[in-house]
């Protein structure tokens, strides 16, 4: 049986997730807020404290936490370093604070309270010799202090005034918790670094950096490269699959069953007879390299993020040294991958439920372990939803407690509550449904899903307006304007996003007649692109990318907060740094095709902006600045010349003095 004197209930506790099933998910330097709501019965006072510590650590740390209104309760601490951190809570009847309300209580009623008074100073008395046995003596003689300051040589009105004012937290803090209720569960915050949460990727194919659209490109070529990502404002150089290709059932040009023989094949068909996953493609150089590549990057400010895909070519070592691995069919032939009526006669997937479950799972950390002791810290992982949740949960866990700073993301074009639960398990960023989210009725309701809802815990987007899949329909027809509208709504909607780079750069829409897919794919082929051609996007990118830098608004995805317009074509909304001291609002035309002109309502008390007040426009995109007045503005927008705003408001415009120093 429970301890039935325990008085004090405590539920309600945010945030927690799957009910303390998984850890929620903060980046180092963040304050975790936790909320409760924590009463009792009768009239008595209740204190709560928030506890917390490291994973590594053994006694818990507290803060104390504060009634905010109808029994709800909050506290926060600081996450210092990553890795796992636990919290949990502890309310018990404070018969201290209880006493001093009733005091107060009964003197304004006029009745006698010098029995109160003495029980106040009994008790601080009691305080103060525990305190004394504990060795706390600067403890004690302020509790001592205190205590003598409610002897009777005072005034009723002095007293009760001094009864009021000693030290309660004092006192608490000395005393023992007695019959306090500790909430039942210890909950959990996984806390990653800030990449993480706030990073820019570039996709590229290195095969393709040959200089004459033949020869196979290098890791030296990549090197060359290297500057330029940088200067454009790029933080991870995400690569396609380095290791061995195979040639059994190898693709041809825009996916064709046969190949012909200078055809390279797919990267993601790992595996041939020079090796598999800890292998690297000859073609693309040495080991040494690929780690020179990694160091290098890094002098830029540049982490190299590998592909981690779990499947195998037919010529991959596995399938010859472990059989058992694969699912064989009744024909004595090896099942290949499909999704009907797709057909990858060229991957083999892994068997999960393979009876030797054990040594694969085994293998594939040490495939992944392999590649971090060679510098890589951030993994791009191909379809984590083919393979078992339990297989995730398991690897990244291990993973992360000798490495917690590694960063998977995970390609998962799936349904939503499968990629919410790989986000549950511990994948650190996900694809999403951004790629076909384009109206502003849909993309407003999917950042509510993403940023309102208790996913925010857990799931941390990453927004991609194409990749080497997928070439969504918006960008086969919209033209240029519609790579800056997408460009501009990933960049900035999302504190993570990436781009298929040189495809995305130069506007490539060709694709296959009915289908989301490229045509003379990447994929299957080795290309030859000019990246300076006519028409580029690479001053328009490195402009986003410097804007996301030096705003700290763009470092979060959850502080977005969508405007009124009259024009479903424009979608207005805002995003504000934590601190409130940047501001800055975004203005995108949807439309790719027309120019589209509307007004827009600036909530003016909710940014800070007095009414009647003017205020400073700056467009970051191109310098412009302005004068806006009042809630309602009009706006037009050609796709043509530039289909999108991002203003940085300047509120404390108030005379033409601060005019001039604005402006």
């Amino acid at each position: 049986m429970s301890e039935g004197r325990k008085r004090v209930v405590i539920e309600g506790v945010f945030p927690q997730v799957d009910c303390g099933l998984y850890p929620v998910k903060r980046i180092c330097g963040d304050e975790l807020t936790v909320k409760a709501d924590i009463f009792c019965d009768g009239h008595d006072e209740v204190s709560a404290v928030l506890l917390y510590r490291g994973e590594t650590e053994q006694p818990w740390r507290e803060e104390q936490m504060k009634h905010v209104g109808n029994d709800r309760w909050e506290g926060s601490f600081a996450l210092r370093s990553t890795g796992v951190w636990h919290y949990t809570i502890i309310a018990w009847v404070d018969h201290f604070k209880s006493w001093q309300k009733d005091l107060l209580k009964k003197y304004e009623d006029g009745q006698d309270v010098t029995v109160e008074l003495d029980m106040i100073r009994d008790q601080l008395k009691k305080a103060a010799e525990t305190a004394a046995g504990n060795g706390n003596h600067q403890a004690s003689e302020r509790l001592h202090a205190a205590a003598d300051e409610l002897s009777s040589r005072h005034s009723p009105e002095q007293r009760v005034a001094l009864g009021l004012i000693s030290e309660g937290h004092l006192y608490s803090s000395i005393m023992d918790r007695p019959l306090a209720t500790r909430y039942h569960h210890e909950l959990s915050v996984v806390v990653e670094r800030e990449k993480a949460g706030f990073s820019a990727w570039y996709e590229l194919f290195p095969r393709s950096l040959g200089t004459d659209g033949k020869r196979h490109g290098t890791f030296r070529d990549c090197e060359e490269l290297l500057p330029e990502l940088a200067g454009m404002g790029f933080d991870v150089l995400y690569i396609p699959p380095l290791h061995p290709i195979g040639s059994t059932n190898r693709k041809g040009k825009n996916n064709a069953p046969t190949a012909d023989p200078d055809d390279p094949g797919s990267p993601w068909a790992i595996g041939a007879i020079s090796g598999g996953h800890a292998q690297l493609h000859p073609e693309l150089g040495t080991m040494e390299d690929f780690e020179s590549l990694v160091v290098k990057a890094a002098a830029h400010g540049l982490e190299v993020a590998l592909d981690l895909a779990f499947q195998c070519s037919p010529d991959h070592p596995y399938v010859r040294d472990h059989p058992e691995w694969f699912f064989w069919r009744p024909d004595g032939t090896v099942q290949f991958a499909e999704n009907p009526p797709k057909k990858y006669q060229d991957i083999i997937p892994f068997y999960f439920e393979t009876p030797d479950w054990q040594s694969l799972w085994q293998e594939l950390k040490r495939v992944v372990t392999f590649w971090i002791e060679k510098g890589i810290r951030i993994f791009r992982v191909d379809n984590p939803h083919t393979k078992p949740f339990p297989f995730w949960e398991w690897l990244i866990g291990e993973i992360r407690r000798d490495y917690p700073d590694v960063i998977f993301l995970a390609e998962a074009f799936t349904r939503p509550k499968v990629m919410y639960r790989l986000a549950k398990l511990g994948f650190s960023q996900s694809y999403t449904y951004f790629t076909w989210r384009t109206t502003r009725d849909e993309l407003t309701a999917y950042l509510g899903e993403l940023t309102r809802s208790e996913v925010r815990e857990f799931f941390r987007p990453n927004f991609w307006p194409n990749t080497p899949d997928i070439l969504p329909m918006h960008l086969q027809y919209g033209g240029r304007p519609a790579f800056i509208i997408r460009l501009v709504l990933a960049a900035t909607l999302s504190s993570s996003y990436g781009i298929y780079g040189p495809v995305f750069e130069l506007g490539v829409n060709d694709a296959l007649p009915g289908k989301e897919e490229y045509l003379d794919a990447e994929k299957y082929e080795i290309r030859n692109w000019d990246r300076n051609a006519p028409g580029n996007l690479k001053e328009l990118i490195t402009t986003i990318n410097r804007i996301r830098r030096e705003n700290r608004a763009f470092h979060s995805t959850y502080n977005v907060t969508f405007y009124e317009t009259d024009n479903d074509n424009l979608i207005f909304y805002s995003k504000v740094s934590r601190d409130g001291g940047n501001i800055i609002l975004v203005v995108v035309n949807l439309d790719p095709t027309r120019v589209q002109g509307g007004r827009l309502h600036v909530p003016l008390e909710q940014l800070g902006i007095a009414p009647g007040h003017p205020y400073l426009i700056h467009d970051l995109i191109s310098d412009e600045k302005s004068i806006w007045q009042g809630a309602w503005n009009f706006i037009e927008l050609d796709p043509r010349r530039m289909p999108a705003r991002i203003f940085q408001i300047r509120p404390r415009l108030r005379h033409e003095a601060d005019f001039d120093y604005y402006m």
